[in-house]
């Protein structure tokens, strides 16, 4: 089992920032996948960013340019930083964890609820 801890949601103005944290813990895959997802109100689940652990990241069009996925090995713990926020960007994140062979090996935190105000 692998345990997800997300932190550093919150309510911010349109054009600030803000850190997302997920912590890992527990039978975790040397060789996995480490991403954000975000769920807005009366939306589908869309990916926002993913690292594997050979250092590949991936971004949604729309986040590029504004958000950066990153990792700490000895931590194992991944962050998302969030610059130049849009109310759209509203929504409960995510933090997912998954075996990058065994798509059956996949894990979900809570979620933290990131509030963009115009």
């Amino acid at each position: 089992q692998v345990q997800l801890v997300e932190s550093g949601g919150g309510l911010v103005q349109a054009g600030g920032s803000l850190t997302l944290s997920c912590a890992a813990s527990g039978r975790l895959f040397s060789i996995n996948v480490m991403g954000w997802y975000r769920q807005a109100p009366g939306k589908q689940r869309e990916l926002v960013a993913t690292s594997t652990s050979g250092g590949t990241t991936n971004y949604a069009d729309s986040v590029k340019g504004r958000f950066t996925i990153s990792r700490d090995g000895a931590k194992n713990t991944m962050y998302l930083q969030m610059n130049s926020l849009k109310p759209e960007d509203t929504a409960l994140y995510y933090c997912n964890f998954r075996d990058f062979y065994n798509s059956q090996a996949n894990y979900w935190g809570q979620g933290t609820q990131v509030t963009v105000s115009s």
